[in-house]
């Protein structure tokens, strides 16, 4: 038996403990509140209106905090308790669905106030969020890392994806305002449990500071941080592409006009396919990690997630779509549990709210600008050249790969 198969089965062996676990169980009780409200408030919105653009803005709305406040979200982990923010966001999301209950049981609803609730959830949701990544080296061991957050990913989701959107639909169908008094309750519910986390989670700080300062010493860590600054540009241009692909796919796959021709159901079956690969990613990245390298792995998550996106330009038979998004989704799932546990081991624990978002703008800004490149170059060269398109860009990430050599990643490791 080698070395690292002896470490990883020793490091399995060693519980996870009733702090994460109770850290787990809140986390699956908000994401599974998330997954009900992010299908309850569209269907209540077609309540006022018809418009395409209007329903979209409310996605707009939802989204638009990450932009906007991430990187004050960030600072905030840092000077703050992470719990204690963890809980006060999960209580103000509670407040404000509780506030629009009452508002639809008394007839009073309008879309400008779905807008209003929209905005607001999304800036807690960056605390969470920020917040939730930053506390789980303060709960568990560092060499702990990619098991743990392998089984938050699980959980994630398995509540946000599979359980919480058929449930918001049920619970809307049944009486819209049952749609957000459920997701209130189950955000109390994971309030209960993080509570019972014990101890303090505030990180101690030499010096007062302005705010700002924060936000740039968390940005200048990033960049002058050669591993993080290029994964953060590899998961922002891999997002900018998926993005591209995904935002037009359904004029692929949906309708008689379409050239696979599937029914709305159909479209959602073959889409669940990478839910389930990311679900089954979460399980076997530790061992993957580990048996191939940190190195090896990411290349591997790079060349499936080319296919992932690139896929349709050169298939349209569901199966063999289905089968690629079902890989792509577990290699992306690898990628993330890879990245993530990096993060956490190489930023100080002092700067590792600020570096999360920071991370994550990067990362993630460049989505609604792969949605609308995708768009327009569909719309120019059609869409399956659109497709190849981004999986020839996904490829290139490749040309990056010298940067991530495993002497390179541990050598970031070890000075963290």
């Amino acid at each position: 038996m080698s070395r690292n198969k002896e470490q990883v089965q020793e490091r399995s062996r060693v519980p996870l403990g009733a702090s994460y676990w109770r850290l787990w169980t809140s986390t699956g009780l908000s994401n599974l509140a998330d997954g009900v409200f992010k299908i309850a408030l569209p269907l209540l919105a077609i309540q006022f209106t018809q418009s395409p653009t209007l329903i979209a803005g409310l996605a707009v709305a939802a989204s638009l905090p990450w932009l906007l406040f991430a990187l004050t979200a960030g600072a905030l982990a840092d000077r703050l308790d992470r719990r204690k923010l963890m809980l006060t966001a999960n209580l103000t999301r509670s407040a404000l669905l509780a506030i629009l209950t009452a508002i639809i049981l008394l007839d009073l609803g309008a879309l400008w106030g779905l807008y209003v609730i929209a905005l607001l959830v999304g800036v807690t949701e960056t605390l969470y969020d920020t917040s939730a990544q930053s506390i789980m080296p303060q709960i568990v061991r560092r060499d702990q890392l990619s098991r743990a957050n392998g089984r938050l990913y699980a959980v994630e989701l398995t509540a946000n994806q599979f359980v919480g959107p058929p449930l918001g639909g049920l619970l809307v169908a049944a009486g819209v305002a049952l749609g957000f008094i459920v997701p209130a309750a189950l955000w109390l519910l994971a309030v209960g449990a993080l509570f019972l986390v014990p101890g303090s989670f505030r990180i101690e700080r030499e010096q007062k500071t302005t705010l700002r300062f924060d936000v740039a010493e968390g940005l200048r860590f990033l960049w002058n941080q050669k591993i993080l600054r290029t994964l953060a540009v590899m998961t922002g241009v891999f997002n900018f592409a998926a993005s591209a692909a995904f935002a037009v796919f359904v004029l692929f796959a949906v309708g008689p006009a379409s050239v696979m021709g599937l029914s709305e159901v159909g479209f959602g079956v073959l889409l669940t396919a990478s839910a389930l690969g990311a679900f089954a990613g979460s399980f076997i990245s530790e061992w993957a990690e580990s048996r191939l390298g940190r190195s090896r792995s990411l290349a591997l998550t790079i060349a499936g997630g080319a296919l992932f996106v690139g896929a349709p330009a050169i298939t349209d038979n569901p199966y063999v779509l289905g089968g690629i998004f079902f890989v792509g989704g577990m290699l992306i799932m690898l990628w993330n549990v890879i990245t993530v546990s990096l993060r956490q081991r190489i930023a100080p624990n002092r700067l590792l709210g600020r570096v999360n978002s920071a991370y994550r703008l990067l990362a993630w800004g460049t989505m609604p600008l792969g949605a609308a490149t995708g768009g327009l170059l569909a719309h120019w060269f059609g869409l399956q050249a659109m497709f190849g398109i981004m999986g020839l860009l996904t490829v290139a990430l490749l040309g990056l790969m010298p940067i991530l050599t495993d002497k390179a990643i541990d050598a970031a490791d070890v000075e963290s």
